[in-house]
């Protein structure tokens, strides 16, 4: 579709934010004069000057970050679009001299006396910023000279555009070929590709597999070395910060220990065996002398019609959410009600989903919906971030209203799985549960086993940057096939199509942010059973997470919900939960 074919009610309402473009463009000249913080260099050791900054920057971070909600949207809603293409270059660049002209504060703030600063966390003035204090001190020895910390602020727009230039090629450049589909010659879009992945033709799930992976092939070279340099920054930055890695730079980023990442691998791995019994399991179940990835998403499960509109698949997502209470049931309507939501997959618009937001106006999500199980899913999974936003926006401050990236997928993958037991819960016949059985498996594979899997390649991959070894397209096929290996087993065929599935995802272009949504599945899955077995209690204290922000460290704020990744335990609740659910489904397949 083009966007102007598609219904105001299924656009998102960016008026929300600035009711013209002619408001964004006179609130960033605003911005750009207002760019001055240099009166406070070298005077934080006094506290009242300390404390004007700080509410400064607030006030100028909450001014960019609406220039910058705004401008990404309009850029996203059609990357062809020159305006808003414009538009976003600008903003960038906005960021980039707004960083280098704070590069001043963590050197300074560094360098002041460790009493000093405790004095501050002591001060009840500076307590919307207690936790970004103490992470201050924890960082004192990964921060640089104020000239050092300047210069890599001013290359901020360097660092970001291998991102940028993948982002070009995948939603704009990418050569994607035509297809026969349901009596129509269409192209291939992204969206379409997950439809077909999932239908029942496996001829046409071979061809459209082959047509999608021929496209990132035929641009591979290219590929490879926008990847290639994204890793080489972050083994840059990691290096001139002090790190020993690029992965204890993230880590450490979060406030995150080493053990929750080391849990995850290690649960992931030791619960292989069952990932390759459902791999066996579909073969069997398929009849087919050799399986290959194109068929590890077709249903298993016949007769099953399960292709709601948009709006019935949102009554779904409402009901299934309904354990979370009635403030939670009304903010959902609320977001589809006052248009937070852009709908319609269109011509131009950025791939995929997400949530947005900045503070001062609602959040945001952008979906691409296609009438199927996954989609319906995307909403619950949106929604659950904007909500996450929004409570937190809510009740704390807002030096502590971002939460990380880290808990970011926690809310968003509970609604996933509350809505699945609601699902499973109604199901009224025995199709439809071994349907609702095989799509919770392929959800945990997707977003535990899948995700951990795109987390060891990544993480070795710069591991080899870091040993000095040449990265090329041929050893990160050759690293990611080997992955794929282990993960998938010996019931399938590992064609190098697939070797080359590192290539098509966007997230590699934000480090180590993948392993996240497995972590946040295993979050999820305990908090979810927590609810449904203890109900008001772990309810209240689900908000209590939901409500925290920033305001501690993340494994402490999931331990308000119930939940520590620093033990090994929520992982095996995870790997159980995987297990369990195979065994069940096997049980009504008479595997």
């Amino acid at each position: 579709m083009k966007r102007s074919q598609v219904e105001e009610r299924y656009k998102w309402k960016t008026e929300d934010i600035y009711p013209t473009d002619e408001d964004w463009e006179n609130g960033y000249n605003e911005a750009v004069s207002e760019l001055n913080f240099s009166g406070f260099a070298g005077k934080l050791g006094d506290k009242k000057t300390l404390l004007s900054f700080l509410k400064s920057n607030d006030e100028f971070s909450k001014k960019i970050s609406r220039l910058g909600l705004y401008a990404h949207m309009k850029h996203d809603e059609d990357t062809g679009v020159a305006k808003y293409s414009a538009y976003f270059a600008k903003i960038n660049g906005l960021y980039s001299k707004y960083s280098a002209e704070l590069a001043f504060f963590e050197p300074e703030m560094a360098a002041q006396d460790e009493k000093y600063l405790q004095s501050l966390l002591a001060d009840k003035n500076f307590s919307d910023y207690d936790y970004m204090l103490k992470r201050i001190i924890a960082r004192k020895p990964h921060v640089l000279s104020e000239a050092e910390e300047r210069l890599i602020g001013m290359s901020g727009e360097i660092f970001s555009s291998f991102r940028e230039i993948f982002g070009m090629i995948d939603n704009l450049d990418l050569p994607l070929p035509e297809i026969e589909w349901k009596g129509e010659t269409v192209k291939i879009s992204h969206g379409l590709y997950g439809i077909i992945l999932h239908s029942p033709d496996r001829e046409k799930r071979r061809e459209v597999y082959e047509k999608y992976y021929g496209a990132y092939i035929s641009l591979l070279d290219t590929i490879a070395q926008t990847y290639i340099g994204n890793v080489k920054c972050g083994v840059f930055l990691s290096k001139a910060y002090k790190y020993n890695s690029c992965l204890e730079r993230a880590l450490f980023e979060e406030d995150v220990s080493a053990e929750v990442y080391k849990n995850l691998l290690a649960a992931v791995d030791g619960g292989l065996p069952a990932m390759h019994r459902y791999i066996a399991d579909r073969k069997k179940i398929l009849g087919y002398e050799k399986q290959y990835f194109y068929d590890v998403y077709a249903p298993l499960v016949g007769g099953v019609d399960f292709k709601p509109t948009y709006e019935e698949a949102y009554e779904i997502v409402i009901k299934g959410l309904a354990p979370l209470g009635e403030e939670y049931s009304a903010l959902l309507k609320r977001g589809r009600d006052e248009r937070w939501i852009d709908v319609e997959e269109t011509e131009g618009k950025r791939s995929g989903a997400y949530s947005t937001g900045c503070d001062g106006v609602h959040p945001f999500v952008l979906l691409n919906y296609q009438p199927a199980i996954n989609d319906v899913f995307t909403i619950a999974h949106e929604m659950g971030h904007s909500l996450h936003t929004y409570f937190s926006s809510l009740n704390q401050p807002y030096a502590k209203s971002d939460y990380t990236i880290f808990v970011a997928e926690v809310a968003s993958t509970v609604n996933e799985v509350l809505l699945l037991k609601y699902l499973l819960k109604n199901a009224d016949n025995a199709e439809l549960k071994k349907y609702l059985l095989n799509y919770y498996l392929d959800s945990i594979r997707a977003t535990l086993h899948r995700q951990t899997l795109f987390a060891e390649f990544e993480c070795e991959a710069h591991a080899m940057a870091e040993r000095d070894e040449p990265l090329t397209k041929e050893n990160l096929c050759a690293l990611y096939a080997d992955i794929g290996k282990k993960y998938y087993g010996q019931a399938i065929e590992h064609d190098y199509n697939i070797s080359c599935e590192w290539a098509r995802i966007p997230h590699f272009y934000r480090a180590f942010y993948v392993y996240k949504y497995a972590t946040g599945i295993t979050a999820a899955i305990n908090i979810a059973k927590r609810i449904l077995t203890e109900g008001e209690k772990a309810v209240n204290d689900y908000f209590k997470f939901l409500s925290s922000g920033c305001s501690s460290d993340p494994v402490s704020l999931l331990k308000l919900a119930g939940v520590d990744l620093s033990s090994p335990e929520p992982y095996k609740v995870a790997m159980a939960e995987f297990e369990e659910t195979l065994t069940e489904f096997e049980k009504l397949m008479e595997i």
